[in-house]
Parts: C-alpha cells; structure tokens; sequence
C-alpha cells in the first residue's frame, strides 16, 4: 500500500520564487522616489495616456493609483510596516510598477524605486561592572577604574571624640557644611549612627577629597550600589546573519542563539549522522554544501519502478525533476532544517541568495544520510519504508540482486512522513524501528497533519519518538497547532508553524510583507529547475527540529547513545498544556538550550507602538544599533532565562527605558542599559 508523506494543504506556503526582469518603455521610464527624512514625497511625469500603480509593498502608500494624462501622485510611507525584524536597514527600499499606454497606443510597464531613510538608535547593554569610556581621555578612564561601577553619596564616619562646633553639633550637619563650603551640592542626609552618616551628593570625588581632608573624619567612602551575585559576565545571543535567517523564528523560541553561542566554546567535536528518509535530497542546493553524505558515501534510493527518475534502486537519492512538477522538495526543506550551512554558499543561479538558510547544527560535525523512499509524487511504501529504516540504522539490504550497507550508520533518523493506517497494517514498519532501535538509532518521526485524534504510522510504533507539531499564539508563546494529530504516543513537540497570515506572529517581513508563522529553509524551484528557499508548515517540520537536537546532544557529548538522548529531550522540555504528559504536547517542547546546558544569553527587543518586537543584533561588547521607523518605542534589554526568544519578560533580569525617533531626533545614543 501506499500512504500520504503529509497533508497537502499543510505542506507548502510562501513558495519564494525569483522574480523577473520587466523592461521599461522609452514612453514612461523607470524612476526613483526619495522620501529621505520625511513621510511622503510627491512623483510627477509628464505623459499623454493612461497609467496605472500595481505591485505596491505593504509599506508603501500611492494616491492616485490610476489615472488618464500627466501623472501628479503622492508617496507615502510607513517606516513600522517596512522595518525588517533585525532592524538593520539604513534606508528602505522597495519598488511599484507602473503600467502604462500613451496617445499612440505603445503600452508598457515601468518601475519606481522607493527610498526613505531610517533612524538611528544605539546603546549599549551591560551588568553595571564595566564603566562606559566612550570618549574620556586616559586620565578620566583612570579616574573612573577607581570607582565603583555606580555609587549613591558618600559615607562618612567621624572620630571618636573628635572637634564638632556647637552650631553643627550633629556629624551630617557637619558634614553636609564641610561639603558646601567647597562648593559640592548635597541632597538628602541622614544618620547611621551617632559617629556615621549618609549624603547624596552630586559630585562623589569632590566630596571624598574634602571630608578626607578633614582631620576629624576617621573614613569616607562611597556609598556604593551592590547586585546580587552573578555567575560571570552577560552572554550575549549568536545571530545569524544569513538572509533569510530572521524568517527562522523556531530556532528563537527553543533556544538556539544560546546553543550556537555555547558552540563558540568548541565542545561540539563528535560526528553525527543523521539519516533523513524522505523524497531524496537536491545535492546541488549550494546551501547544503558540506552537509550530505553523498552518492558513493553511502546516501542510498531505495524505491524501484515508475518512481520519478526511471532509474531504481541505486546510490543516488535526487529528489528528481519530473514532467508537471512544480512544488518544492520536500526532502530538501527537511534536511536544511538541520545541516543548512552558515554564512555565504557558492550560489549557482543569478538571483540566488548567496547566504540563504541556516540550520540547526551550525558548526558542529553532524551530516545528513539522505535516504529516498518517498517518490517524486509525493507517496512511500511500506515496504520502501521498512527498507529504508533498516538500511540507515546499519543493517544489510539487498534491492534488484543488489546487498547494500551503510557505511555510516545513523545514530539518528528522521521520518517526516506517515499515515493513518491500523496498528496491525503497520506492524512491519514498527518491526523494523524496533530493529533500529536495538542497533542504537533514535528514530524520530512526525505525528501526523490528521486535524485528528487518530495515531499516524510509523510514529505510534512503540520504539519511534512521536513529534507533534506547535505554533506561534503571540511572539514568545506556543500553542498546539490544529492539525498536528493528538493521541497518547506523542512524545514531543516542536514548532511546525503554521501558513496563515493573518495570524501571524514571528514579526518578520519576506519582501516587505508579513512573513506566516511556517518554517523557512532549504527547497526546489522545479518550474526554474534551480535552488530556492520555502515555507513549510506540518508536523514534517517539527520532527527534524527534534533530530537535530537529539544529533546536537550526541556531538557534545552530554548523551552517548538513544536511550539517555530521549530521556535528556523529555527531561529537558517545556511543558505545556496539562501538567506532564498530554496527547497535544507529549512531554512538551524542547528547548535546546536547557537541554545543551547552554548559557542564558541576554539581549534586546525594542517594541513599537503595534507592540511589535523588533530585534536588533547585539554585538558581543554589548554594543547595538537599530535603524527604525520615527515613532516612540519601549527599549527592554534583558536575560532570556526562560529561553523563548523574548528578553526581558516580566520576572527576567532586564533593563528598560522609552525613546522617541523622528525628523527632529534622527539619532539617539542611549545611556548604557544595566541588566540586573
């Protein structure tokens, strides 16, 4: 039989595609608007016909968008609406066409370039112990290494017995008067004791140096501000800076900019592979260069007859290019998921992102086994499937005659795939993860897109890691995705996302719309035949995310085999819905931080008035820089403990303080935010 690798409904959304090169007329040439500064500026031309504005981005307003004869339209903009989540644009720029027909019945299209200048916020984030000496000379930085981080006055304590004239009986009455007659300005005091008191004083040098000189005092010393005790400096958040890496948000909310900064420490030293058994793999997607074992190193399709590439069973599971294919690859998406390289790739195409993606193991050792038993139609067989598990976990296969044996046996596998057939019509499949299982592969597999609570197969198999599927409900809260199937052997969740718009909450923008909650990464563009990157929703997402942490647990080291990786992922987990164990949630959600014993790192999130949050990069000084819109913004730096990917929440160590950008304060340098 055959079965469904997903729903189609839930598989695919936000297709990311090139777009094409549209020549302009002579009649209507192309132009550029500059809007610098300011919130709207006008575009005239003088024509003779009709014309009308199409193909304008979210940001972008143009009245009239249509008209007859010379064309008079204002443009305006919303910087908030065209901030990127990083908040790392300088200037803005987006594009409208203009379709046009004049007098002689020529017709055209043209485009008009937009361009509006962003403002500028910059500050830097700190834990009080290190003084900002931003432009102090070497004698002030010497005066300030002196000091204690922050201090509140002056203590003094004056000598038993010591001279008090009658008029200022009192040691603060004393005190306060030696201190205004050198001209220091003096705010509260008060006793400590009858010889001790406490002044608020505007200058803490100068009122040191002048009680010291007193010969009556015994001691002065600043009255300084203690913290409670922490384990060492702020660790601020690994950010990637690949292009469509903001887009990423399930990597946020479980943790990863504080494994991929852990990572930096270089613990992560033994190889992992990964077998993904899928609908193969595009080996050419310059994004997961480095990333597969290929033909040869033991990457294997398995499926025989009229399964896409003609071929059957051999060495090489392409995910392959069939007549009246157009969707993505679905193998591709699931494995970049994983391994998606960091920073710039050898694009192939013009156009192509040369940074695209990235995956979750970044710069460890771990290496996808792309095993193909799904066709190019989008289905799998049991048998193929059963095959295909025994031979990623090391187990000899013989396919058309042939014995094959993995060179490079799985410690973890991955099956986004299944469907919901009867325990007792899954019992071969169970049979051979119970195989696996007992060489030592952890087999991970997707839950289901049922919008049901009907066990899918092979994830309710006994010895399978069921992964249920959750969303985004608000920036930093996950919920339960509707179609992820509920039944009592889901194990764990993971974000699988979800391809609706309007509910979206990940805050980021693809091509200066609102990007959906679903899951970006690697994929196909069989139309073009050439690399691209996809949103994807379903539980075929959530699973890898768990593989990838469980081949993440391995290459540390803080597990050693399957049996302590689950119990580590369990363990770990955040968990949701009822307490323990529930058929929505399984265990609950990893969190890989927690489970990696990452360190909590601490950052910055600057919110505007639509309760966005923006997220600026932070430099490991503590130093950042945001480009945004002219508004007002609340500015939270603070410690993701919880490690969902919002710092700063109520109860967290943060920092917050307001500012207001615009035309007339286009550059704002914020006093250093103390976390604490």
């Amino acid at each position: 039989m055959s079965f469904r690798a997903s729903a189609p409904l839930l598989i695919a959304a936000a297709l990311l595609l090139a777009g094409c090169d549209r020549s302009s007329s002579p009649g209507f040439p192309n132009q550029t608007v500059t809007v610098g500064q300011g919130t709207s500026a006008p575009l005239t031309a003088n024509f003779t016909g009709s014309w009308q504005i199409t193909n304008v981005p979210a940001w972008i307003t143009v009245t009239p968008l249509s008209g007859q004869g010379p064309m008079n339209v204002t443009v305006s903009v919303d910087r908030r609406a065209g901030t990127p989540l990083t908040a790392d644009q300088p200037e803005l720029s987006g594009t409208f066409e203009v379709t046009w027909q004049d007098v002689l019945r020529r017709s055209g299209t043209s485009t008009v370039q937009v361009r509006a200048a962003q403002f500028e916020l910059t500050g830097r984030i700190t834990d009080g112990q290190t003084a900002s000496v931003q432009g102090a000379d070497v004698a002030v930085q010497a005066l300030r290494a002196q000091e204690p981080a922050e201090t509140r006055g002056v203590i003094v304590k004056y000598r038993a017995g010591g001279a008090v004239t009658a008029q200022s009986a009192r040691p603060e009455a004393r005190a306060a008067a030696t201190l205004r007659a050198q001209g220091v300005n003096v705010g509260s005091v008060r006793a400590l004791d009858a010889r001790t008191s406490v002044l608020r004083v505007g200058d803490v040098r100068a009122a040191l140096a002048a009680l010291k000189a007193d010969p009556a005092v015994e001691y002065a010393v600043p009255n300084a501000v203690l913290h409670p005790q922490q384990t060492g400096p702020l660790v601020f958040p690994v950010s990637p800076t690949d292009q469509y890496a903001p887009l990423q948000w399930p990597f946020r909310v479980t943790g990863y900019q504080a494994v991929w900064k852990d990572m930096q420490a270089g613990a992560y030293t033994r190889p992992v592979t990964v077998a993904v058994l899928d609908s193969g793999v595009r080996f050419d997607h310059p994004d997961l260069a480095g990333g597969l074992w290929g033909p040869g190193e033991g990457a294997l399709d398995v499926l025989a007859g009229n399964n896409g590439d003609s071929d059957g069973p051999d060495t090489d599971p392409t995910d392959p290019l069939v007549s009246g294919r157009v969707g993505g690859s679905h193998g591709t998406h699931v494995t970049g998921l994983i391994v998606a390289r960091w920073g710039e790739n050898q694009g192939s195409c013009e156009g192509c992102s040369t940074t695209g993606v990235v995956g979750a193991s970044a710069g460890a050792p771990v290496k996808v086994l792309p095993v193909r038993v799904i066709d190019a139609y989008g289905d799998a067989e049991v048998a193929d499937v059963v095959t295909g598990v025994r031979y990623a976990a090391g187990l000899p296969v013989t396919l058309d005659g042939v014995t094959y044996t993995n060179p490079h046996p799985a410690q973890v596998m991955n099956l986004s795939l299944g469907g919901g057939i009867s325990a007792q019509d899954a019992r071969p499949m169970c049979d051979a993860i119970a195989e696996a299982r007992a060489a030592g592969t952890l087999v991970v597999v997707a839950g289901g897109n049922g919008y049901s609570t009907v066990p899918y197969y092979p994830a309710a198999c006994t010895d399978a890691v069921a992964v249920g599927s959750v969303t985004l409900s608000d920036p930093g809260t996950l919920t339960h995705a509707k179609y992820s199937n509920r039944y009592a052997q889901i194990v764990l969740s993971a974000p699988g996302g979800s391809d609706s718009v309007t509910d979206a909450f990940n805050g980021a923008l693809l091509n200066g719309a609102r990007f959906p909650d679903s899951v970006f990464s690697t994929s196909w563009n069989y139309t073009k035949d050439q690399p691209s990157y996809e949103g994807m929703s379903g539980t075929s997402q959530a699973s890898p995310q768990v593989a990838a942490l469980a081949a993440l647990l391995l290459s540390k080291g803080v597990t050693t085999n399957a049996t302590d990786t689950l119990e580590r992922l369990i363990a770990t987990s955040r968990d949701l819905g009822p307490a323990g164990r529930d058929e929505s949630y399984g265990f609950g959600v990893i969190n890989a931080a927690a489970a990696l014993n990452a360190p909590a790192v601490t950052g910055l999130r600057v919110v505007d008035d639509a309760a966005r949050n923006l997220l600026p990069r932070v430099q490991g000084t503590g130093e950042f820089r945001a480009w945004l819109g002219d508004g007002t913004y609340r500015v939270i730096a603070g410690t993701d403990v919880n490690a969902n990917g919002v710092f700063g929440e109520v109860g967290e160590p943060r920092a917050e303080t307001a500012v207001t950008l615009g035309a007339s304060q286009p550059s704002v340098r914020l006093p250093d935010l103390v976390v604490r």
